[in-house]
This record gives C-alpha cells, structure tokens and sequence, in this order.
C-alpha cells in the first residue's frame, strides 16, 4: 500500500474543501468554527495527559471522538446536503455529558463564589477546555446565522463547557487547590 502524502497544494491559494467537495475561503466562518473545535479537541487530549482515573480519562475519550464528529457536521454544507450519520450529535449525547456532569458535581462542595481557573495542573487545562468550548460555542452560532445548525449541536457545546467547569473544581478539591475570586483587594 502505498503511503498517502500529507500535502495536496489544494490550499495553497487560500481556500479549502468542505464535506463533499465546495470550495470556500479559508477565512469562512465554518472553517472557524470547526477549527476552534479542532483545537478543543487537542487542548482535551492535553488535559487527559494528566488525568488519573480511568473512567475520566475514558470519558474524556468518547469526548474526542464526538468532538471530531461535531467538526466533521460543521464542515458539512447542511444548507444543501444531509450529514451523514457519523456526524450527527444525538440526544444521547447530550444526557451523557449531563450524566457526567451530575456524578461529579454531587460531591462537590456548594457553590457561594466565582472560581478563578488554576488550582492544579488538570484543574487548569479543564478550565483551557471550558474557555475554549465557549469560544467554539460562539462560533458554530455565528454559522447558525447563516446556514441551518442542528440544536443539538448547539446544546451539546454548551453542556460541554459545564462539564468542564466541574470536573476543573473536582480536580482542584482532589488537592483542595480551588481558587476563588476575592472582591476588591487581596
């Protein structure tokens, strides 16, 4: 078999391929969008570099995967062309994260202020994730201006960022590192 070569010079004059075959500007928005995701689904894989517990690491996991699978509906043209299936985010998808979120969120401590990101280094690679979900958030929005969206999508973004935002604190307490925000001087 021979072995596939990495560069294609399709690029090279500033445009890129969609799902199927349009030609658009490397500066259109979809590219943003599923670039911001791209990059969260590295800075995930960064923060399971130090994560412990197999079953987080595990999630974290399926995370990526359905991230790559967000990417792949993102550079699909939905104004004029189904996904395919391997690209749908379901309803599934969506409890799982909310699942997670629960399980870990119920033995944490109550909440009475805001969370400064840091804590450790797994807490503050989980608060990269969540800023970084945020901003991919924000960028599939500015697609769905434009071009049909699955609310799924949408939802499953937002849920995400959450997710992170709990498992940084469940992070931070495993050394009871948690960070707060103090009004005024300090």
């Amino acid at each position: 078999m021979k072995k596939s070569i990495v560069y294609t010079k399709t690029g090279d004059k500033g445009t890129t391929s969609l799902v199927r075959g349009m030609r658009v500007s490397k500066t259109h928005i979809r590219l943003d969008a599923y670039g911001t995701v791209d990059e969260l689904n590295s800075y995930v894989g960064w923060l399971n570099c130090a994560v412990k517990e197999e079953e987080h690491r595990d999630f974290l996991r399926y995370i990526q995967h359905k991230l790559f699978t967000v990417g792949s509906y993102l550079a699909t043209e939905t104004e004029s062309k189904d996904p395919k299936p391997a690209s749908i985010i379901s309803e599934r998808d969506i409890v799982r994260i909310e699942e997670q979120i629960d399980i870990i969120d119920e033995n944490l401590p109550r909440l009475d202020r805001f969370v400064l990101p840091g804590g450790n280094e797994a807490a503050a690679r989980a608060h990269i994730c969540r800023t970084v979900t945020r901003r991919a958030e924000r960028n599939v929005y500015r697609v769905a201006e434009k071009f049909p969206v699955a609310e799924e999508v949408l939802i499953f973004l937002n849920r995400l960022s959450d997710y992170f935002f709990v498992f940084a604190r469940y992070e931070s307490n495993k050394t009871s590192e948690e960070i707060f925000w103090e009004q005024g001087d300090i």
